[in-house]
């Protein structure tokens, strides 16, 4: 099972985030739910990312939608951002 940390950036971007979009927030607990159970569940579509993020990976919470985050470990992740794809790489 995967750790989530929630550093205080990614907080302030996800309160912004889940006010702009109220209606996607159990959309993304349950892609949370999923995530730490299996980051590479295929309906996650993860992917690593590269560029000025290529030690980062993503994963979809809708088609347009993602989170960009970075393992720390074996079973952590530290969370980054949420946004659209034009947002967020």
């Amino acid at each position: 099972m995967i750790s989530l940390i929630w550093d205080a950036a990614f907080i302030r971007i996800l309160k912004k985030w889940k006010k702009k979009h109220p209606h996607l927030i159990k959309t993304f607990q349950e892609v949370l739910s999923e995530f730490v159970k299996n980051p590479f569940q295929p309906s996650l579509r993860t992917h690593c990312l590269s560029g000025k993020l290529k030690d980062c990976w993503a994963c979809s919470i809708t088609y347009e939608y993602r989170v960009v985050f970075k393992f720390i470990s074996k079973n952590k992740v530290l969370l980054i951002d949420i946004g659209t794809h034009d947002e967020v790489y």
